[in-house]
């Protein structure tokens, strides 16, 4: 049975042209010049009892509308919400905390409401007050705490109980990392033993984390529901079209009489699986991983140089092209990224049926495993990294393997090859 079942659920709001016209519908009466917009709709789905579902999606898709309706803050306007299990929820920040209370006494008061016993709060109080690390601060109003100490309280009183299912909107990415790896492990070892979790957050390191499956949420529809790394990637490549649409436009405001072929670059913009890319402009990408004697690889060993190759063929004029590429492990982990942009290279204008190449040479020191890599082409960039143009973008486009030998011992990410210095000092 499923713990969490959503049925065609949706939200709407009504905006009327006159008072009159609302208090008519209050009384159940006919009114004209009632506008009604669904902020959710249709949405459905169901999750069973352990699993770690993350949401993704930009900023008023709708994510936290469903969260509220989920945990009965918002009334849904149609559908409905099935929830076999006790639910634990981080939504707005400071939402459920009095300000002119004390954090003592807003936690009593959110475990009390949480449906815990006056003994049971009392018994967890220490722990929550520890694991929260505000001091003095606990026993001081809530409206002299900063954003982190608000998020600090609120996951430790929402996680005190191991919930059936716990609900996160945004709060992991509030306050200190030292806070963050503190909530992570908690929410990993509440996983282990059964809970389930559903994660609305903008990071999507934490969704590859801690996330098997994602929801991938747009214009209040789900338009994806599928493995975290496929709803990821596809999430990424909207947003660089997002981007490239708002980018344009802004240009076109600016001076509609001249609109390049660059600005009309958005009408040709196609996402596909893993791939993003302007039809109109890209015609062919490679990648070649190269030894130090410039010969083929499909594997390196630990430590050895190594020489990523990208071409890329053109089928317009760009008078400020870049090419980039990125490292990622088995989870979709972001290792490294750099492209000629940020590393203050210019290739120049290339021309139509053009084929440029260019050669990233380093050691590589990353750890033994199979690790994505990512190719990308921009025009025009501007500011520390962004690009006025996303002209093509894959998320997984060669995979190279990484051995490490047995004499080189050591363990994480990558070798940051220390140096080593042992003084001994005689008492």
């Amino acid at each position: 049975m499923s713990i969490l079942s959503i049925k065609n659920l949706g939200k709407s709001y009504r905006s009327y042209s006159s008072e009159w016209k609302r208090i008519a519908r209050w009384f159940g009466l006919t009114a004209q010049g009632v506008d009604e917009h669904w902020v959710l709709r249709h949405i459905n789905f169901d999750i069973q009892p352990g699993e770690a579902i993350g949401v993704v999606g930009q900023n008023g898709a709708g994510k936290s509308t469903l969260l509220k309706m989920i945990t009965g803050v918002l009334e849904p306007s149609e559908g409905e919400v099935q929830v076999n299990g006790r639910i634990a929820a981080i939504l707005e920040l400071g939402m459920g905390f009095n300000p002119d209370l004390t954090g003592r006494q807003n936690v009593i008061h959110s475990a009390g409401l949480m449906g815990y016993s006056h003994e049971q709060i009392f018994r967890a109080l220490p722990e929550i007050e520890k694991f929260a690390e505000i001091g003095d601060y606990f026993d001081a109003p809530v409206r002299t705490y900063s954003s982190g100490m608000q998020v600090r309280v609120a996951f430790s009183v929402a996680t005190a109980f191991r919930p059936d299912i716990l609900i996160v909107d945004e709060a992991l990415s509030v306050g200190d990392s030292y806070f963050q790896v503190k909530c992570i492990n908690r929410i990993k070892k509440f996983l282990e033993e059964g809970t389930t979790l559903f994660l609305v957050s903008h990071d999507v390191g934490a969704i590859k984390t801690l996330c098997q499956r994602a929801l991938l949420v747009d214009a209040g529809r789900i338009i994806l529901d599928a493995d975290a790394l496929s709803v990821i990637k596809l999430h990424q490549s909207l947003m660089l079209k997002k981007e490239n649409d708002t980018n344009q436009s802004s240009r076109i405001k600016k001076n509609t009489r001249n609109i390049s072929q660059a600005e009309k670059l958005t009408d040709d913009l196609q996402v596909s699986g893993d791939v993003l890319v302007v039809k109109e402009a890209i015609e062919a990408v490679d990648i070649r991983f190269l030894d130090e004697s410039n010969r083929p690889i499909s594997y390196v060993v630990s430590g050895q140089p190594l020489t990523v190759e990208i071409s890329v063929k053109f089928k317009k004029q760009f008078h400020d092209p870049h090419i980039g590429f990125g490292i990622r492990d088995k989870n979709g982990l972001v290792i490294y990224e750099t492209n000629t942009y940020c590393m203050n290279k210019e290739l120049g204008a290339v021309q139509k049926n053009d084929r440029v190449s260019v050669s990233y040479s380093f050691d590589c020191h990353l750890g033994a495993g199979d690790f994505s890599f990512v190719v990308g082409v921009a025009n025009e960039g501007y500011g520390k990294g962004s690009f006025r143009d996303n002209l093509y973008y894959d998320h997984e486009f060669k995979v190279l393997k990484v051995l490490q030998t047995g004499d080189d011992i050591w363990a994480g990410f990558f070798n940051l090859c220390p140096k080593l210095k042992i003084n001994i000092a005689n008492s």
